[in-house]
């Protein structure tokens, strides 16, 4: 954590918690979006503990979101992983997952995988694939950072996903002859979907894939002096492309397809030394 930055103190008591249930210590965190808790599965050794035992963590309201931090091991691999995350649109609060990432910080944990199920703006995107994040766009008129006291709040987003941990999972798609896509995010505040006109104008200013999460777990752990990389599951296409309308059951539906490609890749890179 930034020197600047000061920390909250139910994220040390937090994480002594954490330490009292498990001999590991972790240096690399995941989020699980909407569909994607199947990776816990994956988690050997795992100790899990809800939500509800650690001060300041979601409670997370969307079906598909578990709301329980998991311990254990992937790929033999020590990860921390949080099965569910709270959304701006539940609260209108963007720095909502701020205590859990400054408990992961204080953990122990250097490096954050995110993850989240999204909507395909091109053609080759289309439900089932993913996407490797390589830059975003925050359309939502809000910042996790806000009210923040001191300098440490201007926080430089040109690197914001880390260029050694983007390859650790390109070398690891290609590895497991995985297909991996590429492309900028836009993070929308939801909760309602896109409009069409919204859609075309975020395919105009460069997005290929949009959302309504994980940017402001970006900007807060880039803040708090994490690496970062992400991914999308690409669930539907985004609106108006395909006439039809959209529902969270289709991205609860979907998800998990993407979800087991995305689980391969995953293991991999942690195989293959991603931090």
């Amino acid at each position: 954590m930034s020197g600047d930055v000061t920390p909250d103190p139910r994220a040390e008591a937090n994480a002594m918690l954490i330490r009292a249930r498990t001999m590991l210590r972790p240096e690399i965190g995941m989020v699980l979006g909407s569909g994607l808790g199947g990776l816990v599965e994956a988690v050997e050794d795992a100790v899990s503990i809800p939500y509800g035992e650690l001060a300041g963590f979601p409670h997370p309201g969307v079906s598909g979101h578990a709301g329980k931090l998991v311990i254990g091991r992937i790929s033999g691999t020590p990860v921390a992983v949080m099965a569910g995350r709270a959304h701006y649109y539940e609260s209108g609060d963007a720095g909502v997952m701020r205590p859990a990432l400054e408990t992961l910080k204080a953990f122990g944990v250097t490096a954050m995988i995110l993850t989240n199920a999204a909507g395909g703006l091109r053609p080759n995107l289309g439900p089932g694939s993913v996407m490797l994040i390589t830059d975003h766009i925050n359309f939502s008129g809000t910042n996790p950072l806000f009210g923040e006291k001191n300098d440490a709040r201007f926080v430089g987003l040109t690197s914001a996903y880390d260029a050694g941990m983007r390859e650790a999972l390109r070398r690891a798609a290609r590895d497991t002859g995985t297909e991996l896509g590429e492309g900028v995010y836009m993070w929308f505040s939801g909760p309602s979907f896109e409009t069409p006109a919204e859609i075309r104008f975020a395919q105009m200013i460069g997005a290929d894939a949009v959302g309504m999460s994980t940017v402001p777990e970006v900007i807060l752990s880039r803040f708090l002096g994490m690496r970062v990389a992400a991914c999308s599951v690409i669930t539907n296409f985004g609106a108006g492309m395909t006439g039809g309308e959209l529902s969270h059951d289709e991205t609860k539906d979907m998800a998990p397809l993407g979800g087991a490609k995305l689980a391969t890749i995953l293991k991999q890179a942690l195989a293959n030394g991603l931090a």
